[in-house]
């Protein structure tokens, strides 16, 4: 690797361990026994698990691995804002006086652990009479796949992971059986925790959830937060720079602006998001508009998924704030209820391969999400990733290949476009245009549940397997059935109409030129028997079957038609949709 994609960081890391008391490698030291702790790259903290326990000397090895940032298209912006973070947060180790060995690998992480092993990490290790690594279960399951040769040879050693607020007994307990129910999850863990709870025991404000008060238009007023900026500092820059030029081929554009990467950017920016977004959080968490991709979303996503920002510490805060109970305990919901559900449904099924028991086929290697049909250039996957393949459930059986839309090409539907510009300029967008227009499209165009999913996978900041499977197989998609959403998120143009602007000038009308209803019923009708017995789909079945024959094949043309434009690249136009 060449030395100028790391020269400034080596040099400061080497003056941070002579700064926190640690000699740089290859010099002597005396400090015994010290306990060695392997670093994923989303457990950037040293206030949870093993390093925090200052008790006792601690050294931790470090991987920037280029291999893995190579097993899919990864967005730039991913890389930078990842890699950026782990540099940072290897010399603020060192300033606390952790002896770091950071190294940049092209193997497996497993690989490059054994390597360090034979060499200076071995004999680091052997000096502190050190026997094995110690690491917080990875959150990832890809990263525990790796690992697993070492776990069974113990040359690492697992413990709980402090980043989680709940566990697997708080899971086991409220979900003892399928389908699992985010609701009794939610009701159990705030009852045991006492989040919003009152000192009787009661949910304050006399009920659980108050989602029926989250579901707002946004009509331009009050303003939208506008989002945070950051200056990239010399290690931060450095990255950028390296991934610019040896990640080229990778999709996506990188914004320098958006790399919060330092404990000072992640404090910024968790203070503005309480100043500028908690308090509208609630009432427009559910809208959409072209004029803000922001509105009053916090961002933090992808700093707290990599334990920058710590999930008990947004909670905590979020509970003391003197803002309205809508927005505290939405807000509340996501983290504490929704992303502690997903990450234990992911686990429960081993990432989907095994649901209710059955076994699903799974991919060897990993999926490029279509980036071919969009770019026309060849996805080569690095060797060493055979058998990292994602599981394929399939319950409505969706074969549709991701259309080049999701990658850029203008489809013609604005709503479309405009996300997808969004998530590849910048690697995010908010929760329900990636529920609600993402893949609500994709749904109704019957698309690879696994092709979307990997594409979710490479295009979000913020995404890892635990995060984006459940959320796209499981509740995007409704791939795996019943077992953790009650329904198909699906609707038509009116729901898209109701909550954003992005119909107004769009060249396809709702009502008349937008393929998006037609789409709708056309999906009701493909997969009548499979959805007829389905209780929160009474109404919108019922009005199927009342639908007539003549109306019934134009939803199926207007599918058709849809599907082979959109697919082969092209964009749709309102002349030929009229017609229907």
């Amino acid at each position: 690797m060449p030395d100028s994609s790391r020269r400034v960081f080596d040099r400061l890391l080497k003056e941070s361990l002579r700064a926190g008391g640690s000699s740089p490698r290859g010099e002597s030291r005396a400090v015994p026994r010290r306990k060695w702790v392997f670093v994923p790259e989303d457990q950037l903290s040293s206030a949870i698990g093993p390093l925090s326990d200052t008790k006792r000397p601690r050294g931790a090895v470090m991987i920037e691995s280029r291999w893995k940032a190579s097993l899919r298209p990864y967005h730039i912006q991913r890389l930078a804002v990842l890699w950026s973070n782990q540099r940072q947060f290897a010399l603020e180790l060192a300033r606390e006086g952790v002896d770091v060995l950071y190294l940049i690998s092209d193997e497996p992480f497993a690989i490059a652990i054994e390597r360090a092993l034979e060499g200076e990490l071995g004999t680091r290790m052997k000096r502190d009479a050190c026997e094995r690594l110690v690491c917080m279960r990875p959150a990832e399951r890809e990263l525990r796949a790796d690992l697993a040769g070492l776990i069974e040879r113990s040359v690492i050693e697992y413990v709980p992971h402090d980043g989680w607020l709940t566990t697997p007994e708080d899971f086991r307990k409220s979900c003892p059986k399928t389908p699992w129910k985010m609701d009794s999850f939610y009701r159990h863990v705030r009852q045991r925790t006492g989040v919003l709870m009152t000192p009787e025991g009661e949910y304050v404000g006399g009920k659980v959830s108050f989602d029926t008060e989250n579901r707002k238009a946004w009509p331009g007023t009050p303003p939208a937060a506008k989002p945070l900026s950051f200056t990239p500092d010399e290690v931060t820059r450095e990255v950028i720079e390296m991934v610019r030029r040896d990640f080229a081929h990778h999709p996506g554009t990188l914004d320098e602006t958006q790399i919060p990467a330092t404990p000072k950017d992640a404090a910024a920016l968790w203070t503005w998001a309480k100043k500028q977004c908690m308090e509208h959080f609630g009432a427009y968490e559910d809208a959409m508009s072209v004029r803000s991709r922001t509105l009053f979303h916090t961002r933090v996503s992808t700093l707290v998924n990599m334990h920058r920002i710590l999930p008990r510490t947004i909670v905590e805060d979020v509970e003391k704030m003197n803002i309205p109970l809508a927005s505290k305990e939405g807000f509340i919901r996501q983290v504490l209820g929704w992303r502690e559900f997903v990450r234990h449904v992911h686990d429960a099924t081993d990432g989907f391969r095994t649901i209710a028991g059955k076994p699903v086929t799974t991919l060897d290697s990993p999926g490029s999400a279509g980036l071919e049909r969009w770019s026309g250039k060849t996805w080569t996957t690095p060797g060493r990733a055979s058998g990292l393949g994602g599981a394929t459930p399939a319950h409505l059986g969706g074969d549709t290949p991701l259309p080049p839309a999701f990658w850029g090409a203008p489809s013609g539907m604005r709503c479309l476009d405009e996300v997808v510009s969004s998530v590849m300029s910048e690697g995010w967008s908010h929760h329900i245009t990636r529920l609600m227009v993402l893949s609500n499209l994709a749904t109704l165009l019957d698309i690879n549940p696994r092709e979307l999913t990997d594409w979710f996978w490479c295009a979000f900041t913020d995404a890892w397997d635990w995060v984006v499977e459940p959320n796209v197989l499981g509740m995007g998609t409704y791939a795996v059935g019943g077992i953790m959403t009650t329904k198909p998120y699906v609707a038509g143009s009116a729901y898209i109409d109701k909550m954003s602007d992005y119909c107004e000038h769009c060249p396809l009308t709702p009502g008349k030129t937008c393929p998006i209803t037609r789409l709708y019923w056309a999906f009701l009708a493909r997969h009548e028997k499979t959805l007829a017995g389905n209780p929160r789909l009474f109404m919108p079945m019922n009005a199927l079957k009342k639908r007539s024959a003549a109306e019934r094949s134009k939803d199926h043309e207007a599918f058709v038609h849809v599907r082979d434009v959109l697919v082969a690249g092209r964009r749709l136009v309102a002349e030929r949709l009229g017609n229907w």
